[in-house]
């Protein structure tokens, strides 16, 4: 199993006056599921405003917004997956939170977009005078909007999937990891997932990324630090949790809308639920297979954060 990082003192004072200094233009708190990243967010924004409004530390006479909060979450952009994803909105409070409930549900929402968005997003805080603060656990969506890449809007190449198509996924997963490093198996856990990846892979082939115009310079990452058993006790009680309060009713009122596949392409609880609900497995497997599943992708976003790290991000982890 692999070591924990060490866990820091994360000193908000002086990571406030690297803000208001200019030595950095974006907080990034990024963790695994479960592991307390958005109550730990909440409580930075709420500690920043706190100084800035106490006149604890000084600041320039024209910053009129405190801190607000971005999600880097690739499921919570969707309206009406909320018990699911953990949405949570109530958890913030007075805190602003943007690229939540953005699209409906069953509408495709790729990282082109979300690097998008945020960018309008985050051009719009800063230009107010507010200090931005990326939290989530998509560690994708992170890398894409704090590496300043420029992604390519890939256009639908109908001839490619129909070729792509023919083949097993086993050609088509080795095919993909010929084009690119597969991090997890988010690019193919399914054929119409892994589909799009190729399609995406062999476009950028030819297609090199490019620098962005308005995407943060100098983030500063936080990451929530809990131990494997700690984090897999509290998935376990949140599923319970969720399903308590009716997720299961909650998938099944977005499939008078949304078609299974559809769902099933959104993964983890609405994967589980959907396979469910559809007479595919009982309400035990289902409980027993997600659980796992949920267990397993905690790991998964582990293991790329620490790949980040490896690639030269500095990660400031804390115990929460």
């Amino acid at each position: 199993m692999a070591e924990l990082p060490e866990a820091e003192h994360i000193d908000t004072e002086a990571i406030l006056k690297g803000c208001l200094a200019g030595e950095t233009d974006l907080i990034c708190v990024l963790g695994p599921t479960a592991s307390g990243k958005t109550k730990y967010a909440v409580r930075l924004a709420r500690d920043i405003n706190r100084m800035l409004s106490d006149g604890s530390i000084p600041c320039p006479g024209d910053r009129k917004a405190g801190a607000e909060i971005i999600s880097a979450d690739s499921r919570q952009v969707y309206r009406g997956m909320d018990i699911g994803t953990g949405k949570d909105l109530s958890e913030y409070g007075e805190i602003p939170v943007h690229l939540t409930d953005i699209v409906q549900a069953g509408e495709k929402y790729d990282i082109f977009r979300y690097q998008h968005d945020f960018e309008k997003v985050y051009q719009d805080i800063k230009e107010r005078g507010g200090i931005p603060i990326l939290c989530g656990g998509s560690g994708l969506y992170i890398e894409a909007v704090t590496r300043g890449y420029s992604l390519p809007d890939v256009p639908a190449d109908r001839q490619l999937r129909e070729r792509l198509d023919k083949e097993d996924t086993g050609t088509l997963i080795n095919m993909l990891a010929s084009l690119k490093p597969l991090h997890n198996t988010t690019d193919y856990d399914t054929r119409k997932r892994l589909i799009r990846a190729l399609e995406i892979a062999i476009y950028e082939q030819s297609h090199p990324a490019a620098s962005t115009h308005f995407l943060p310079k100098s983030t500063y990452y936080i990451g929530t630090l809990v131990s494997r058993e700690e984090r897999n006790r509290r998935i376990d009680s949140r599923l319970d949790a969720r399903l308590e309060e009716g997720m299961v009713e909650e998938v099944k009122a977005l499939l008078e809308t949304v078609s299974p596949e559809d769902l099933i392409y959104y993964g983890l609880e609405y994967k589980f639920v959907t396979l469910y609900l559809t007479g595919q497995m009982s309400y035990v497997q289902m409980k027993e297979k997600l659980a796992i599943a949920i267990h397993q992708f905690a790991k998964r976003q582990m293991t790329w954060f620490r790949g980040m790290e490896r690639k030269g991000i500095r990660i400031h982890w804390t115990q929460v």
